[in-house]
């Protein structure tokens, strides 16, 4: 699959992919739709200090990354778990160290993971990468405190954002749980709805009107 590193109008990268003409991110500023879409409207929404993270599309590390560094901020305890079938290369990864300042050490890391287990990253971050696909595994059920969905848009990955998938991820999150994801199409907010989570519509970052996060209700 052939990818080329792009800078974002907020002037950190992304990758694009040729063949489905997508970017892992916002061209209008990768990190500021990260740091809106997952750190503010998920991470900070949270009141838990002991977390379990799922990532659908780990990519180039980014969010984990922020989550990261907000880590030690509110004192939490994060146990990130990322899910990517395809991941970065070594060439990638040194294409795209720079744009990480002044925490290149820890986005380092956090690609040099390789086990299956968790592994820490520092004394408030502990990191599990799976290099499978997201359409053919099983989370456990209440294992999971935020879920920071990210993959490609419905229109090039439709088997990700099925009703299969999102009935699953409901029974994976704890009472309280908090997903979040860019895509605001009806059809995705509708299948959320039927898994059971409680949705909004909320304000996107620079060139997205809205965002969708769903919540899973104390029983």
């Amino acid at each position: 699959m052939e990818r080329s590193i792009v800078t974002t109008e907020d002037g950190s990268p992304s990758i694009y992919v040729k063949a489905i003409d997508e970017c892992y991110h916002s061209t209008h500023g990768a990190r500021q739709e990260s740091e809106h879409i997952f750190i503010q409207t998920a991470l900070r929404q949270h009141a838990s200090k002991r977390l379990s993270i799922l990532e659908v599309g780990f990519g180039t590390g980014l969010n984990a990354l922020l989550t990261c560094i907000e880590a030690p901020l509110r004192e939490l305890d994060v146990h990130y778990t990322g899910i990517e079938l395809y991941p970065i290369s070594g060439q990638e990864i040194e294409q795209l160290v720079a744009f990480s300042h002044p925490h290149e050490d820890v986005f380092l890391r956090l690609h040099q993971v390789t086990s299956s287990g968790f592994t820490p990253i520092t004394s408030h971050f502990q990191l599990k990468k799976l290099e499978v696909d997201f359409t053919q595994i099983e989370i456990e059920e209440n294992s999971v405190d935020i879920i920071y969905f990210d993959a490609f848009s419905p229109e090039k990955q439709p088997e990700m954002w099925s009703q299969e998938r999102f009935d699953m991820l409901y029974k994976a999150c704890r009472p309280g749980g908090i997903l979040t994801t860019y895509c605001a199409k009806g059809v995705v907010r509708r299948a959320m709805q039927h898994a059971g989570f409680v949705v909004e519509r909320l304000p996107g970052p620079p060139g997205k009107r809205e965002i969708l996060r769903a919540r899973k209700l104390d029983i």
